[in-house]
């Protein structure tokens, strides 16, 4: 007697054992299932969703305040009295946080394209919800820290709004293969309306957002004003140390139209350049006088402020990682230099033909200039050689005095008032923090006769932005990067954007119909097809037996046929038993 017994044997499937074995660690066929996710990894999958949404709004914060980095390290040096670049371990961390979570996403959504029962692995687990807390941590911390920053979340989108736009559109139209293969199926559930009415509500709110887009960047060309003038912030602190003669010099390599600088009132009258309240970040006071490094500024008289180097520190903190890229003639020149006083930044304007804006810091109550703080800063200016029209006067203390003193000052106030009181102060330009910048604002000052100068804009899409709302001038500490940017990065006009808006819907329109469709076909051929379609691996025993346990994924992966043979033996080894 001969009994034909036809054993199972599975082709290798090394893409799904991966899958599943990255995210789940469940690397061997039994250890896989097709039953319904459990509520308990459900709950891990939003988890996951939210600290992938988190991450990327984060992301795109941080990618954003690039203009401002020196800006928040400059807040960290204020606060620790160290100097140190960091936004390179936020970024690091970010980077790295969303890369883990964005990958953990796409094979989770590959487990429910495929029909496979998600199961978290427990260190992917611990590891999303650090990433969680850490980033939850980080948002609560910048807005305690540096809660103004968000305003550069709300500016970009009137820059990046269209593109997100049609980025979000193309991702969520993908996703109608996941939502099609999940509401197109045999079984029917109330969780799987929901979640049709869900994507398809998602899908009408991205359909109708551009109605909600507003750039100034959306505009016709002939409207385009023009280019903004380029004024160095401290000179090009990028290229060269802050308020120093060279570095005031390599903006005006740059093409620069004005110079700008914060002032400071020596112990003995003379107005010099110092951004911050104390010498040491900038010089090597600690140094030379020890006991004094944390003094303010104004209490060292210009001999002793002379005597400080102020280039020596620009080599050492490299705070914008250009030092590398620096000739080494230039790197000799940066370690010689030495504090710059107004009269010397006021010579080398009016020899180059290029206007002053500068603010000026009152000294200290106790400090013996404290009254006489605006005239040693206007005696200055009239003694040198520069005229007096090219000197944009900022500080609103005793302007009538001053305005009396010196008529043909230019002035120019950092206090956004409306017009008629800035026509009755005598003020002929603002400048503004780009936060307060608005398009219509602009429009109005302009039509005034005021122009508006916008501080601080480093990159380029920021100038584009800015050039696209009307502003005079930018206020920079990156004229060279500027410099490279002679048109708007983008510009069109409301009709080209319309026609972009309506295509993109119709295309994902036909996308997403064009997949519901397909699935639904695919559902009804698989039934007709019955068991002639048979594939052992998506033999659903649960379906059956709701008992995931060790024997019945045993069962799976050791699976015998009995009786008569199957269609497709070509896969199947025969054994032949003689009893």
């Amino acid at each position: 007697m001969v009994k034909h017994q036809p054993l199972q044997v599975y082709e290798r499937q090394l893409c799904l054992s991966c899958l599943t074995g990255i995210y789940g660690c469940r690397w061997k066929r039994y250890q896989r299932s097709h039953d319904d996710s459990s509520k308990w990894e459900c709950s891990w999958f939003f988890l996951l969703c939210c600290s992938f949404l988190l991450l990327l709004v984060w992301s795109y914060f941080w990618l954003e305040a690039r203009n401002d980095y020196n800006e928040f390290n400059w807040l960290l040096y204020n606060r620790s009295a160290v100097w140190k670049d960091g936004t390179v371990p936020i970024l690091a961390t970010t980077l790295t946080g969303f890369t883990y979570t964005a990958f953990l996403m796409i094979l989770a959504l590959c487990h429910i394209v495929l029909g496979q029962q998600l199961n978290l692995y427990w260190i992917h687990k611990i590891v999303v919800l650090a990433i969680l807390l850490t980033t939850i941590t980080g948002v609560v911390s910048i807005d305690d820290f540096w809660q103004d920053e968000w305003d550069i979340v709300i500016i970009s989108l009137q820059f990046t709004g269209p593109f997100l736009h049609i980025g979000a559109l193309a991702v969520v139209t993908a996703l109608g293969w996941v939502i099609a293969g999940q509401v197109v199926r045999v079984e029917r559930s109330r969780l799987q309306v929901v979640m049709l009415v869900i994507y398809v509500s998602l899908l009408l709110v991205l359909y109708m957002v551009p109605l909600f887009i507003s750039s100034p960047c959306i505009t016709d060309r002939s409207k385009l004003g023009p280019r903004p003038a380029v004024i160095g912030r401290r000179g090009a602190p990028m290229l060269a140390p802050e308020h120093t003669i060279m570095s005031f010099s390599k903006a005006l390599q740059q093409k620069v139209t004005a110079l700008e600088a914060d002032v400071t009132i020596s112990l003995d009258g003379v107005p010099f350049l110092m951004r911050d309240r104390t010498l040491r970040r900038t010089t090597n006071v600690d140094k030379l006088f020890p006991a004094r490094q944390d003094h303010d500024a104004s209490f060292f008289n210009w001999t002793e402020i002379r005597s400080l180097n102020a280039g020596l520190w620009f080599l050492r903190d490299d705070p914008y990682w250009t030092v590398q890229y620096m000739s080494e003639k230039d790197r000799n020149r940066t370690a010689n230099q030495t504090v710059c006083s107004l009269a010397e930044l006021l010579r080398l304007a009016a020899r180059t033909n290029r206007s002053v804006i500068f603010s000026l810091r009152r000294p200290p109550a106790q400090h013996p200039r404290h009254q006489l703080w605006v005239s040693d800063a206007l005696k200055v200016i009239q003694r040198s050689s520069i005229l007096p029209e090219q000197v944009m006067w900022t500080p609103d203390w005793y302007r009538k005095k001053v305005r009396a003193a010196v008529p043909l000052l230019r002035q120019t106030s950092d206090e956004k008032l409306p017009v008629a009181e800035l026509k009755e102060r005598g003020i002929s330009t603002l400048t503004l923090h780009y936060s307060q910048a608005r398009a219509q604002d602009i429009r109005q000052f302009s039509g005034s006769n005021v122009s508006v100068n916008v501080y601080p804009v480093n990159e380029p899409w920021l100038y584009s932005l800015m050039w696209c709302s009307g502003v005079q001038s930018v206020s920079s500490d990156a004229p060279h990067i500027l410099k490279k940017v002679p048109n708007p990065v983008w510009i069109m006009s409301a009709d080209e954007y319309g026609l972009i808006w309506i295509t993109s819907d119709l295309i994902s329109v036909a996308i997403v119909m064009g997949i519901f469709i397909f699935q639904n076909y695919h559902l009804i051929r698989w039934k007709m097809s019955g068991m002639r379609s048979y594939n052992p691996e998506q033999v659903m025993l649960s379906a059956v037996v709701r008992r995931p346990s060790r024997d019945v994924n045993l069962m799976k992966e050791k699976l015998i046929f009995s009786g008569e043979t199957h269609e497709h033996t070509s896969n199947l080894n025969t054994s032949t038993i003689i009893t």
